[in-house]
């Protein structure tokens, strides 16, 4: 696509949300089962509810203007979704584990909060009122979605995490203390074994002889 034209930037990026969105959907349901708080589980649920209306809003604005949305792929969400892939695939405590999708869903949020924003700027610019209003709806859900997951991080998830840091410290040095402790038994019983095993030196007499 040739872009020479504000209205053509527009449509561009009204592409690349629309097959963000579509890749989240697809992305959501495996962070919302993989999240151990059930408050970080539901907010990523009814974040996923959200987004389906999200899809619904771009599909209205395009049909509108007559932009057809499909053949583009979001190679930025793409990315980002690949992290969070990663993420959930890792051998994670619970709790560090949701502070870690929380990290990762905000990623996406922040991506989406940029589009949002310029797509709205630039419908604006081009006097498209409808556009940019459901274009505007669309950015404050995608603000609010963000201050909840950092109200679940801050409130509970992040100190969760913390609490998982310190009693793992307190675990290792336990073993340490146990490995230090097995070690001096060892010498100990080694120190013993060798004591025993000496033998005492013994005086040979030399024969006397008379004159």
């Amino acid at each position: 696509m040739a872009l020479q034209s504000l209205d053509d930037l527009l449509a561009d990026k009204l592409k690349d949300l629309y097959s963000a969105e579509n890749q989240i959907l697809k992305a959501l349901p495996k962070m919302v089962k993989a999240a151990e708080a059930p408050q970080l589980s539901q907010a990523l649920q009814d974040h996923y509810n959200v987004t389906q209306g999200h899809v619904q809003r771009l599909e209205q604005i395009a049909s509108n203007l007559g932009i057809r949305l499909r053949g583009k792929k979001c190679v930025g969400m793409e990315g980002l979704l690949e992290e969070g892939k990663e993420l959930l695939q890792e051998k994670a405590d619970p709790d560090v584990l949701d502070a870690g999708i929380i990290g990762a869903a905000q990623s996406v949020e922040h991506y989406e909060i940029a589009g949002y924003g310029t797509a709205r700027a630039f419908a604006q610019m081009l006097g498209m009122r409808d556009a940019a209003n459901l274009l505007q709806q669309t950015l404050d859900e995608e603000k609010e979605a963000d201050q909840t997951l950092t109200r679940i991080a801050e409130n509970m998830v992040n100190q969760r995490a913390a609490e998982s840091d310190e009693e793992e410290e307190d675990e290792d040095e336990n073993e340490m203390e146990d490995t230090e402790e097995d070690e001096d038994e060892y010498e100990e019983e080694e120190e013993e074994e060798e004591d025993e095993g000496e033998e005492e030196p013994q005086v040979t007499r030399g024969t006397r002889w008379e004159r």
